[in-house]
C-alpha cells in the first residue's frame, strides 16, 4: 500500500469515527429531551437541545470536510495524471 493510500485510509477512519461522535452525541442529546419532558425538567430538556444541536452540526462539518477533502484528492489525481503523460 502507498503512502498516499494509507493517509486517504486513515482520513476515511477519522471521518466515520467523528460521524459516529456525531451521531451519539444527537442520541444522548434525545435521550435527554424525552428525560426533561417525563420528568417535567426544562433544563435537562434544554440540554438534550443543545446536544441534538451540536450533534447534527458536528456531523455536517465533517459531511463538509470529508467533499473538500475528496475534491482535493481529485484534484492530486488529475495534476499527477497530466504530469505523467507530460513525460511520456
Amino acid at each position: 500500500m502507498t503512502e498516499e493510500n494509507e493517509e486517504l485510509e486513515k482520513t476515511e477512519i477519522n471521518h466515520i469515527s467523528e460521524n459516529v461522535e456525531s451521531v451519539g452525541q444527537m442520541i444522548i442529546g434525545g435521550i435527554e429531551q424525552i428525560g426533561g419532558i417525563l420528568t417535567g425538567d426544562p433544563v435537562t430538556r434544554a440540554e438534550g437541545d443543545f446536544n441534538v444541536a451540536v450533534g447534527s452540526e458536528h456531523q455536517e462539518i465533517n459531511k463538509n470536510l470529508t467533499a473538500i477533502e475528496n475534491e482535493e484528492a481529485g484534484r492530486r489525481e488529475s495534476n499527477e495524471s497530466i504530469h505523467t503523460e507530460n513525460k511520456e
